[in-house]
């Protein structure tokens, strides 16, 4: 009697896979006959529904119903930015959900890079053709940060982001702007000892350039310790900011005598506003530095930064630095 309910049972689950074998063949493509690619526009804050419904009708997927029981059931559906995707049609749900995240897909999204300047940022919004061009003021804009500059630099939180279409650019902005208002409040980026949320802002700047994310805690160090004892700077950053050098190895003597409030090499204290957008690792690191007496450093060679307060053996490092330059390691 035993056998014959163990039978029976094996039965009824024999047929429970067969028939949820078949409910799944209904519901989904398979992906072996793989339609040509649609653009699929995604509206900020649709819901799982929505995004199905929007699927189904682009025969990209076949059971919006299914496709909902699969949002509800996993987190990587919702991570589905708001945007132009470019996905093939008559694919599988799980291939549906793949393409969607993956932002190479997303054909009208603005990449804000770690380091990235307010240009950089506005050469991207003018490069995106989905955008309408505006030509408002920038300083119309309600900043995160107010500043007596009314500067956007070191404002924009480092991301990728998608707009509908005929989004402008202005709006853009204030979208941007606004994921960074966001950003700050969840890290948060706080005022440090005597130092203004902004200038904290800044030193994470500086930070984000000077070092490697390994070593973002120890240039934090040296910065506060430069500045809590009145030395300048002294920050090939800074200069080649104000300089239009970005991104250059060497900074040459007479770049350092250059007319600047960003030359930290001839004032002193801090620039007037940030020289980049930091990421995460470089604020953090600005509100939570090294404890240490550095007061120099020097990166010898590539992946080779060294921090000291002895001016002598930054001297010898700094020959052993030009010598490596001299040799083409840092190309």
């Amino acid at each position: 009697m035993q056998n014959i309910r163990k039978y029976l049972s094996q039965i009824l689950i024999t047929l429970s896979l067969i028939a949820l074998f078949f409910f799944h063949e209904r519901s989904d493509f398979s992906d072996k006959n793989m339609g040509p690619e649609v653009d699929v526009t995604i509206a900020a804050g649709s819901s799982g529904k929505e995004i199905a419904n929007i699927l189904q009708e682009q025969k990209i997927i076949k059971s919006a119903k299914a496709f909902v029981d699969l949002y509800i059931s996993s987190d990587r559906p919702k991570a589905i930015a708001a945007g132009v995707h470019r996905v093939n049609t008559l694919i599988s749900m799980k291939t549906a959900v793949t393409q969607l995240l993956d932002q190479k897909r997303i054909i009208n999204s603005v990449v804000v890079k770690e380091g990235s300047t307010v240009d950089d940022v506005l050469k991207e919004l003018r490069a995106n053709s989905h955008l309408v061009q505006d030509r408002r003021s920038l300083s119309l804009h309600k900043l995160p940060i107010a500043n007596s500059r009314n500067s956007l630099e070191g404002q924009f939180q480092p991301a990728i982001y998608s707009f509908a279409p005929g989004t402008n650019s202005f709006d853009a902005i204030d979208e941007m702007l606004g994921n960074f208002r966001k950003k700050i409040s969840a890290l948060p980026l706080t005022s440090f000892g005597k130092y203004s949320q902004y200038e904290v802002l800044t030193i994470a700047s500086l930070i984000q350039v000077e070092g490697d994310q390994n070593d973002f805690a120890k240039v934090a160090s040296v910065i506060y310790n430069r500045l809590k004892i009145g030395m300048p700077l002294q920050l090939n950053s800074s200069v080649q900011y104000a300089a239009g050098l970005r991104g250059r190895i060497a900074l040459s003597n007479k770049a350092t005598e250059i007319s600047s409030p960003y030359n930290t090499y001839k004032k002193l204290g801090l620039p007037p506003t940030p020289i980049c957008n930091p990421s995460d690792l470089a604020i953090k690191a600005a509100l939570n530095p090294e404890k240490n007496d550095s007061l120099y450093f020097i990166t010898v060679k590539p992946k080779d930064t060294r921090f000291t307060k002895s001016f002598e053996e930054f001297s010898k490092w700094n020959e052993e630095y030009n010598n490596n330059l001299a040799k083409g390691l840092f190309r």
